[in-house]
Order: C-alpha cells, then structure tokens, then sequence
C-alpha cells in the first residue's frame, strides 16, 4: 500500500514541476510560483518520508517506485492543455 502512495505523489509531484515549467515558458508568473513552492514541498516530504521512515531494502524499491509516478506525472503534465493567452 505504502508504495501506490509513493507512485501517486510522484505522478503528482513531477505533474506539478512539468506545469511549472510550461508555466514558465509561457510567463505566467502566478502559477510558476504556486506550482514551484507545491512540488518543492511535496518532494521533499515524500524523500525525507523514504529515506527515513523505510529499512534499505524498502528505501530502494520505494524510489524506483517514486521514480515512475515522476515518469508517468512528466507524461500527463505534457499532455494537459494548458491556455495561451
């Protein structure tokens, strides 16, 4: 159970950071600043979480698991339509 929640904050930590890019791109300094502050906080607790809270061996496979919910939230981040104004 523990890492279907890692894999989820992943998707929604990198989904963030890849809008916050986009987000840049696109000088939308609002939502750079909001989505910047929301995946530095996410990120954060979901590394300190694994590499605290978890024995070697689980630490190991819970940041390969992160590392596909950030894989798979980049994937989704890119195809979210965002406005053009």
């Amino acid at each position: 159970m523990i890492y279907v929640v890692y894999y989820l904050v992943g998707v929604l930590a990198d989904f963030l950071v890849t809008l916050n890019y986009r987000y840049i791109s696109l000088n939308k300094i609002n939502p750079a600043v909001i989505t910047s502050f929301l995946f530095t906080v996410i990120n954060m607790l979901a590394l300190y979480n694994i590499l605290n809270r978890l024995d070697d061996e689980r630490s190991f496979v819970a940041i390969i698991i992160y590392s596909l919910g950030i894989a798979t939230g980049t994937f989704l981040a890119m195809k979210f339509k965002l406005e053009q104004k």
